[in-house]
Formats: structure tokens, C-alpha cells, sequence
């Protein structure tokens, strides 16, 4: 299938987009709401550091797999749609662990469960803004969008404060409040784009035909990573900062907030860097820096200044290394799977977001200390690295020359 038609030039994609994106940032600020909270809920519940990593970690599992059948939902069925059922879905599990979730782990575990259908928002996201843009402006408009993951940064920044002014329900009242007012919004004024590539296979076809293209599979290894190293440290750095520095849970809490905030702007800029010279240059810049920053943290360095550069260098790394594997993605997949492709590549993301913290807490329970978890890391930048300039350059360069290629794949090299 070709490209859907370009959008109409004006006001209303820039309107789209802007309304995408903060649908993402406030089901994002939703899916974290459990991460600045960690220390706080093991010292009430004496929990264990495994058992406080597998409780932030749940929410970003969860909303990992759940784009899987959101993002073919939304091939289907739209943004349009999709948008406002995701956020009213969401107010559930927040209202939960606000009102009566925080008294057992049990609870917790079950609210943060649920917690997990904020995350999937990404999955409708990036197929209903792709199909708004002409394929040289979708890394930049995909980037942007990608933006919105500037909602965990609010969740760290206001969620410790407003527990301690206002008492443990005040933050989950107020994001459930967001969601519900968000989802009024999003079903009044969204709409998709004229024009865009509608699924019309049955959803286990769709599934099949999408594993079975080359991009998914190299897009969900470079994500795992890029992505993936940014959802794990914006939920295990308080932690970290905490145990191996010795820094008080507000202090981390806004430490983690700069990580989370210097990436939300690396990825429009990772968009945009890919339009010009191509995602693979991208990506290779992205992996390289993020392995020698790592090797460099896994030595365990002071925190002022060695550290902090280190931390915020990886930052922006993978944030810009998170936009450009999607401005792959949208040059490279089938329009009509362009959704199906993205919760795929989504989970995929999540899930590297999802094991970090867990090993990490592992590992430092076994040795009282971080560093071979970072170097876990640097060993996995060198890795990817590798992949992105031999497999993905090849597979690229095969697709942008093919006879009959659509212009999608134009400007991946």
C-alpha cells in the first residue's frame, strides 16, 4: 500500500500534534506516578530493594505490552478514538492508588498493574501523527510528539512536594482530574488525518505480516536500548542517587527530573538530525556516546562534576537516539502498519526499561554496589552499536535503492 495523502498545509496538523502530545506527557505523568514514590514506600513498608525495583518496574511492563494491541487498535480504529479510551481507561488504577492502594505491597502491585494502560499512549501516538505529516517533516513531528515523555519529568518534579503538602492521595487526585479533563478534549477536538492508511486484515494477520518485516525487528532492538535506558534510569535513578551517593529522596527525585527533561528535548532534536543526515547517523552517534558515558559511570566516579556530566550526556544520547529510531520507523513501514509497528517496537522499549532496575537492584543487593550494572550497559551500547552500523546500515541502504521503494525509506543512510 502507498502513502496516505499529505496532510493539508495550516493550522490543524500543528494542532493534532499538539494535542497528541500532551495526551502522551499526561498519560506518561500517570504511568510514573509510582517512581518517585519508591523510597517513600519502602521505609513505610519496609520493603526490600528487589521488591521496591519490581514495584516501579510493574506500571512500565504492563504499559510495554499493552501497546502491542493498542497500537494495531489504533491502525484500526484511529486516534481519534483511541486517545480518549486510553486516558479514561487510566483514571481507574490512579484513583485506586490514591484512595486506597498504598497500604500493602499487594495493593500496590495490583494498582500499578493496571497504572500500565498510561504507557500504551505512545502506541497511538505515533501512527496518528505520522499520518498528519509528509514523510520529510514525520522525524521532526515524530520527535516532538515523542516530547511527551516530558510527563515523567512532572511526575518526578511534583509528586514528592504534593505528598507532603497536601497528604498521600493529592497526586493521584490531581493526574486522575488531567486524564479525565484531557479525555473530554481529545473526544471533542481530535481528529484523524484525511486520508490515512486504515487496517482493514484481521488483527492476528496484521500481527503476523508485521513480525515478519525486517524494520520491526531491528527498530525493537535499537529502542530496548535508547529508549529503554531512558525509561529505566527515570525509574531506578532516585534509587540509585539515593543508595550509592547518599543524596535525600527530593534531592534525587530532581536529579532524575533533569535526566528525564534534558532527553524530552534531545528527541525532537534526534527527529530533526534524522530528516537532514538519516537515522542510521543518528543512531550510531547515540550508541557510541552512550557506551563510553556508561563505562565511565561504571567506575563510580564523583557525583560533582564527573557523574553528573555522565548521566546528562547519556540523557540526551538516548533521547535523541529514541527519535531517531522511530523517524526510521516511519519511513520505512508500511503506512497501514505504521501503528501495529509501533506497539511492537513500544513494548520493546519498555521491556529494556523494565530489566535494568530489576538487575540493578540485584546486583547491588549481591555486591553493595552499581558498577557492573553499568558496565552491563556500556557492554550493550557496544553491542548495539555494532548492529546499527553493519545489519541496520545494510537492510537501510537495500530498501532506500530497491527499484520501486516508496520515498518513505528515502534519507535512512
Amino acid at each position: 500500500m502507498t502513502n496516505a495523502p499529505a496532510a493539508p498545509r495550516g493550522r490543524t496538523p500543528a494542532l493534532m500534534l499538539g494535542l497528541a502530545t500532551l495526551g502522551f506527557a499526561v498519560n506518561f505523568w500517570a504511568w510514573a506516578l509510582l517512581s518517585p514514590l519508591g523510597p517513600r514506600f519502602k521505609e513505610l513498608l519496609g520493603l526490600s530493594a528487589a521488591q521496591q525495583a519490581l514495584l516501579v518496574a510493574v506500571p512500565v511492563i504492563v504499559g510495554s505490552l499493552g501497546r502491542i494491541p493498542v497500537g494495531a487498535l489504533t491502525d484500526r480504529f484511529g486516534g481519534r478514538v483511541m486517545f480518549p479510551l486510553v486516558s479514561a481507561a487510566a483514571i481507574v488504577p490512579v484513583l485506586f492508588i490514591g484512595v486506597a492502594g498504598q497500604t500493602s505491597l499487594a495493593a500496590l502491585l495490583t494498582g500499578g498493574f493496571f497504572l500500565g494502560i498510561g504507557g500504551t499512549a505512545f502506541a497511538v501516538g505515533v501512527p496518528f501523527v505520522n499520518a498528519w505529516f509528509p514523510p520529510h517533516r514525520r522525524g521532526l513531528a515524530v520527535g516532538i510528539f515523542g516530547a511527551g515523555m516530558g510527563g515523567t519529568a512532572v511526575s518526578a518534579l511534583t509528586t514528592v512536594p504534593l505528598v507532603r503538602t497536601g497528604g498521600a492521595a493529592t497526586p493521584f487526585l490531581i493526574t486522575a482530574a488531567a486524564l479525565a479533563v484531557y479525555a473530554v478534549i481529545a473526544w471533542l477536538v481530535l481528529r484523524d488525518a484525511p486520508g490515512r492508511a486504515v487496517a482493514t486484515q484481521p488483527l492476528l494477520t496484521r500481527m503476523t505480516d508485521t513480525l515478519k518485516l525486517p524494520i520491526t525487528w531491528q527498530a525493537c532492538v535499537l529502542y530496548a536500548v535508547a529508549f529503554g535506558g531512558y525509561v529505566a534510569f527515570s525509574v531506578y535513578l532516585p534509587a540509585y542517587l539515593q543508595t550509592g551517593y547518599g543524596l535525600e529522596q527530593a534531592d534525587a527525585a530532581n536529579r532524575m527530573a533533569g535526566f528525564v527533561v534534558l532527553a524530552v528535548l534531545a528527541r525532537p532534536l534526534g527527529g530533526w538530525l534524522s530528516d537532514r543526515i538519516g537515522p542510521v547517523p543518528v543512531l550510531t552517534g547515540t550508541f557510541l556516546v552512550v557506551t563510553v558515558m556508561a563505562a565511565i559511570q561504571a567506575l563510580t566516579p564523583s557525583l560533582l562534576p564527573v557523574g553528573t556530566i555522565a548521566f546528562l550526556t547519556m540523557a540526551a544520547a538516548l533521547g535523541a537516539g529514541s527519535g531517531a529510531t522511530f523517524a526510521l520507523i516511519t519511513r520505512t513501514a508500511p503506512p497501514d502498519k505504521v501503528g501495529t509497528v509501533t506497539g511492537l517496537v513500544g513494548a520493546a522499549g519498555g521491556l529494556g526499561g523494565f530489566v535494568p532496575p530489576l538487575v540493578m537492584g540485584f546486583i547491588y543487593g549481591r555486591l553493595g554496589s552499581y558498577g557492573l550494572g553499568l558496565g552491563l550497559l556500556a557492554v550493550t551500547g557496544v553491542l548495539t552499536l555494532a548492529l546499527t552500523v553493519t545489519v541496520v546500515r545494510s537492510a537501510t541502504t537495500r530498501r532506500t535503492t530497491r527499484p520501486g521503494t516508496p520515498l518513505t525509506a528515502d534519507r535512512t543512510r
